[in-house]
């Protein structure tokens, strides 16, 4: 595995074949430069159970093989002039273009090179001075010219929390850097982030204490907690900052601040020690009274991928029954599953549809908890022990996670996948759900027989929304697991797409007649929660982003009209892709409403935004922006509401002020204007 490259695993890595969780150091800059020999430091960091080091510069060849020696991975960091307008200063931009093109093509055949990052935290005065549309799709330019040049690696942008919605929709991987001193916002942080990373990994790119502040023992505690809570909520990887209390930033030595696991003469700190006891890989809780159950009809050509998917996720915990009810098969689905899955209990039933096909699934199970999927889902091998936890609390009678589409085989697969309509969990908030797909679904057998089951008047569709609606009604909760997904194959062509659609809306016509209060006047279906549909939550054209009094909130939410869906996977994002997927959109929403209204229904509007007078003057000061804010709130200016695009308005105008600094920068603040002040 050591040498064999980090691919994405659904929300995990996985290298050689097995699953790989990112345990890293971010290593560098120094005083200095790099240390004329690695092989000390790497030793050390290996044996310290660490398999990759991120740094914030791109590696060259002495680093690589040192890395390699030692069985290390190396993120690299594409350093480039992000602390400034680089809009304005187009040559910033172009020189991290050349800066990345260089380094790929020497060394993009390095063993030890897993990935890039092509940008770390651009500050949110400045992301919302360029505008943060403007800023993603440069962060997204980057990434896609990486993966034209090096398609074999992994590329993310490390963000923070004050610009959560900047995540590139191309991104191999979500990347946040997290400094939170309490464990349980720290815990409470990973779920949201599970969210808007959506459909990929989530990995916490820099986690650290500082131990002059606080105490040596002090960082070794808050480090093994953060640890073990990366591994609980089903993240990908967590990164520590730093190896070392030696750093270098912005050109000059950083002496006010002890982050290393070793201090300035590289003598291991108490926190070394507590996190190399944890390095063991995690092992998951032992399973016990599952009953899964798969329906199917006529799915003799895919039931086998999923039945293998089962059979090699009972590892040396064999402890759960499965369970086949074939709803009335004329394709020999029966025949078949009993000739080569003899472990599978199989039920035999004559056409009675999907709802009634889960219940005799259920009525013949003998475990405490039925775990649904379908028979076109593969399940992730460790699927079931990540429900585990959740049940093992208590406070859900009902868990599922995501369920993730395949990689597409060809452009219409690629169109279906990225558009509306797929089987989506839908939040409360992010932990409990409101809804769970039938595919990844399962409860409790108390649950299950306190509502009776399913309702066998749906038959393709719609049984797991009145299914879920019933069990909140009767008092049951719904807990949502992120790591605990299935894959789910989407239909393969854009017609069976279509019908697909017209099914759902059929079904949604008999929800709207048994739950009429759960529906709006034109028929949607009123949501508590949020609809999620796989893609990351990243900052669109009608977005509404919460930049809190002055711009200077730590967490700055965002607010999208609808959450984004999945975009198109690179091989096929083709102008014939990107036109069928404009197409159908909206041709899908209209089939759906037909399908339950009996009307078209019309297209959905746009969220008004706010935005500024188009007039502007700009300039650029040396004083700090926040002196200058002071001032200007003496003067009688006054904060902007939290969602403006700009910070501060008197008299009718508006003004915006953003900092640039950096290495070998000087530090200035850019002010902007509108209108006669």
């Amino acid at each position: 595995m050591g040498t064999a490259r980090w691919l994405t695993d659904g929300k995990f890595f996985r290298a050689g074949g097995q699953r790989v969780w990112m345990r890293a150091v971010t290593y560098g800059p120094f005083p200095g430069g790099w240390p004329k020999d690695f092989s000390k430091d790497f030793s050390q960091i290996s044996a310290a159970g660490f398999n990759a080091i991120r740094l914030y510069s791109l590696p060259g060849q002495h680093l690589l093989d040192a890395a390699a020696a030692q069985g290390l991975k190396v993120f690299g960091g594409l350093a480039w002039g992000q602390n400034a307008d680089f809009f304005q200063n187009p040559s910033l931009y172009s020189s991290a273009r050349v800066a990345l093109a260089e380094c790929l093509r020497s060394h993009h055949a390095h063993p030890a090179l897993a990935g890039i990052y092509v940008g770390n935290e651009v500050p949110a005065d400045l992301v919302k001075w360029m505008g943060p549309l403007k800023v993603r799709h440069a962060l997204e330019a980057l990434i896609r010219l990486g993966k034209e040049l090096a398609p074999e690696l992994l590329f993310a942008y490390a963000s923070y929390p004050s610009t959560e919605y900047l995540e590139p929709e191309n991104a191999d991987f979500t990347a946040l850097n997290v400094y939170l001193e309490e464990e349980a916002a720290f815990r409470s942080y990973l779920k949201r982030l599970h969210h808007i990373a959506g459909d990929r990994p989530l990995v916490i790119s820099e986690f650290g204490l500082d131990s002059r502040r606080n105490s040596l023992e002090q960082q070794a505690a808050t480090l093994t907690w953060a640890v073990q809570a990366a591994r609980d909520l089903e993240t990908a990887g967590l990164t520590l900052y730093a190896w070392s209390d030696r750093w270098w930033n912005a050109g000059a030595e950083v002496l006010d601040w002890d982050f290393g696991l070793t201090d300035r003469e590289y003598r291991p700190k108490p926190a070394l020690a507590a996190v190399q006891a944890l390095t063991a890989q995690p092992s998951l809780p032992k399973i016990d009274s599952f009953s899964v159950i798969v329906c199917t009809r006529n799915g003799r050509s895919r039931i086998g991928a999923c039945l293998q998917a089962i059979h090699k996720s009972y590892g040396a915990n064999r402890t759960y029954e499965t369970l086949v009810v074939d709803d009335g098969s004329t394709d020999g689905t029966a025949d078949f599953v009993e000739a080569h899955f003899p472990w599978v209990r199989l039920i035999r039933l004559a056409p009675s549809g999907l709802s009634a096909a889960r219940n005799a699934g259920a009525a013949a199970a003998s475990g405490a908890i039925f775990a649904f999927t379908d028979d076109d889902c593969v399940p992730d091998h460790e699927w079931i022990s990540r429900l585990v936890p959740c049940f093992l609390r208590g406070d859900f009678a009902a868990v599922g996670g995501p369920n993730l589409p395949p990689p597409p085989r060809n452009w219409q697969a690629a169109v279906v996948a990225a558009a509306p309509g797929a089987p989506s969990h839908v939040l409360l908030d992010d932990e409990e759900a409101e809804h769970l797909p039938g595919c990844n679904l399962a409860v409790t057998r108390e649950a299950f027989e306190a509502v009776r089951g399913f309702d066998p008047q749906f038959h393709t569709a719609g049984d797991d929304v009145d299914f879920c609606w019933r069990l909140r009604d009767a008092g049951f909760r719904l807990g949502f697991v992120a790591g605990a997904f299935v894959w789910h194959s989407r239909r393969p062509t854009l017609g069976a797409y279509l019908r697909q659609q017209l099914g759902y809306g059929h079904a949604e016509r008999l929800l709207l007649a048994k739950h009429p209060t759960r529906f709006s006047k034109h028929g949607g279906a009123k949501w508590q929660g949020f609809v999620y549909g796989g893609g990351p939550v990243r900052v669109m054209a009608d977005s509404i982003i919460y930049h809190g009094p002055l711009g200077d909130a730590a967490y700055q939410s965002i607010h999208n009209r609808m959450l984004p869906l999945r975009g198109l996977e690179p091989p096929f994002d083709t102008p014939l892709a990107r036109f069928s997927l404009r197409w159908v959109t909206p041709l899908q929403a209209r089939l759906r409403s037909w399908a339950r209204n009996r009307s078209l229904g019309g297209l959905p509007r746009r969220a008004a935004k706010i935005e500024p007078p188009s007039a502007t003057t700009e300039w650029a000061m040396m004083a700090s922006r926040e002196s200058v804010l002071h001032d200007l709130l003496l003067d009688g200016w006054r904060p902007a509401s939290t969602d403006a695009a700009w910070d501060l308005e008197k008299s009718g105008s508006r003004l915006l002020m953003a900092t640039e600094k950096g290495e070998g920068m000087p530090t200035r603040t850019l002010v902007r204007i509108w209108g006669p002040s």
